[in-house]
């Protein structure tokens, strides 16, 4: 079975965690471990969200004074591709011996006139108080919203069309490497309508909807998104709070998950069934062999036929 795995974007750095190299790198240990599991099994490709790194990257590139401008979003991204992907192949390898690794710094095109651009949604960084983050916003020309546990930055995030090396993954797969790509949602990028030249964009695209594009698009049986949660829930963080553990796209869209969290993995997931037929899943990153194996998260399959 190919599976398409998407990592969540505190995988390697958790709240409330020191943003330190040695903190990451302890903490890809897990996610190894967690993985190669499923690749003893399966044919699998890893993406990975970015968040809290490409948020602590542009704080030391505005505050650099070497530089006559802050590095945009887009180089930032591959800088976080690079590292992240480094730090899972490191590790994957030594968990997988004999294995073949490849990690991929990887390009998404988006449209240039994607009405996104002008509606920040994309939470980056990490979680400040909301008179902190009100001082950074007027400082910085930030633009913040309220997170789970606090305030953060919020950047462009445009949707994502196409994963430009993909057919690159494709010959990775065939030659049987496990493959980490795609993170932070990809490079993003437009091209030219006329020379289809190539140019880099100041945003971040949602890594769970590129995860389910590239599923598509490679022809995977099962998108596999893993979160800091065992399942999704409706209610989450209320009295009324519930798990849901088995939706069809039509019944997960009625629960009407927040935009800058659950959000965009329950779409996701719904997106990848819809277009493909094949299942998707939700779930906790220690948990990632029982969810494939239904024994965990929760389950998207497709809706039955009518009549």
């Amino acid at each position: 079975m190919r599976i398409v795995v998407a990592l969540g974007g505190n995988a390697l750095l958790h709240r409330g965690e020191r943003p330190d190299a040695a903190v990451q790198q302890a903490n890809t240990v897990r996610v190894a471990t967690a993985l190669a599991a499923l690749a003893q099994e399966h044919e699998v490709v890893v993406t990975h969200g970015n968040g809290p790194q490409i948020g602590l990257l542009a704080v030391e590139s505005e505050a650099d004074p070497a530089l006559s401008a802050p590095y945009p979003l887009d180089l930032l991204g591959a800088q976080t591709e690079g590292m992240i992907g480094s730090l899972l192949a490191r590790t994957l390898h030594d968990a997988l011996p004999g294995h073949r690794i490849a990690a991929l710094v990887t390009h998404t095109l988006v449209r240039a006139d994607d009405p996104a651009f002008a509606r920040p949604t994309k939470f980056v960084g990490q979680v400040y108080s909301r008179q902190l983050a009100q001082r950074l916003a007027a400082k910085r020309g930030w633009h913040i919203a309220r997170d789970t546990t606090g305030w953060r930055r919020v950047v462009a995030s445009p949707a994502p069309e196409r994963v430009l090396e993909t057919g690159t993954v494709h010959q990775l797969l065939d030659g049987g490497a496990l493959v980490i790509c795609a993170g932070g949602g990809g490079v993003p990028v437009t091209a030219d309508p006329d020379t289809g030249a190539l140019t880099g964009v100041d945003a971040v695209v949602d890594k769970d909807l590129t995860a389910a594009l590239l599923a598509e698009d490679l022809k995977a049986d099962f998108l596999l998104i893993l979160t800091d949660v065992p399942c999704v829930y409706e209610g989450y963080g209320t009295h009324d709070q519930h798990p849901v553990l088995d939706a069809t796209p039509r019944e997960l869209r009625l629960g009407h998950f927040p935009a800058g969290s659950m959000g965009p993995k329950t779409e996701a997931a719904a997106r990848f069934v819809e277009r493909t037929g094949g299942l998707a899943a939700i779930g906790a990153l220690d948990a990632a062999h029982e969810i494939v194996h239904g024994r965990s998260g929760t389950l998207i399959r497709p809706d039955l036929p009518v009549g």
